[in-house]
């Protein structure tokens, strides 16, 4: 089943997504004219794992990790599906990667992996949006509107085995397969809850495959993971900057 969250002139709503309309409590509506499309979860924090893939170990020149490394990227990093993504006046590098993306439904903590599937309440996208040449994960990674995330939940869903592909402006850059993660999603998510508390709604995004590369103002960048569907934003000139 796949859930999303509407944002409409009396507020959000969330509700069963299909076909274009969300069906909630209060009534049926309709995305695009009743309200659009938010992030699919509202986390207190956003927790990213990075160097996950051997190919992308290989094309960044990075070591292979012992254990999961991961870094934060806060809630005002997030934007929605459709929704522009700025180019910073700060970078003359921003890259996009696509991702897996858990979202916590309980709050939980010391997890071992087979217990992850029980607290999980679905899988999104999310676009790991990086100013390559600012200087700490933090500056590159964290900033307001980092984080694309959506377009819905996808709620019965076997992470460990699913084809993804990446597409820039109609061209694909990225494709590979989830079952080539270093650490599968179950022992990130327990690795995690050794070290943090999750509250529900929190989002755990897995690392992304090869070629993540650069992007400028007017592309379209769209991340399909089979099983969820697509995540389509495009990049808008933040700045009066001109882009060489």
């Amino acid at each position: 089943m796949r859930r999303a969250r509407l944002l409409t002139p009396d507020g959000p709503v969330e509700g069963r997504y299909e076909d274009g309309y969300v069906e909630t409590e209060a009534g049926t509506y309709e995305v695009g004219r009743d309200g659009r499309l938010l992030p699919p979860c509202d986390p207190s924090a956003l927790y990213c794992v990075g160097r996950n893939f051997a190919e992308t170990l290989e094309q960044m020149e990075y070591d292979r990790p012992e254990e999961p490394d991961f870094f934060i990227k806060p809630p005002t990093s997030l934007s929605a599906h459709g929704q522009p993504i700025p180019y910073p006046e700060f970078t003359d590098e921003l890259t996009y990667a696509g991702e897996l993306v858990a979202v916590i439904d309980d709050r939980c903590r010391d997890l071992e992996p087979d217990e992850v599937p029980e607290i999980v309440r679905g899988y999104t996208i999310m676009n790991d949006v990086d100013a390559l040449d600012q200087q700490g994960r933090t500056a590159r990674k964290a900033f307001d509107g980092s984080a694309p995330l959506g377009p819905w939940l996808e709620t019965d869903l076997d992470p460990r085995n699913l084809d993804m592909h990446t597409e820039i402006d109609g061209e694909t850059h990225q494709e590979a397969t989830t079952e080539l993660m270093l650490f599968d999603p179950y022992e990130i998510v327990a690795y995690l809850s050794r070290r943090f508390t999750f509250r529900p709604g929190d989002a755990v995004a897995f690392g992304s495959p090869a070629n993540p590369g650069l992007i400028e103002p007017g592309n379209r960048i769209e991340i399909t993971y089979e099983g969820v569907g697509t995540l389509a934003n495009e990049v808008v000139d933040a700045s009066s900057k001109q882009k060489s």
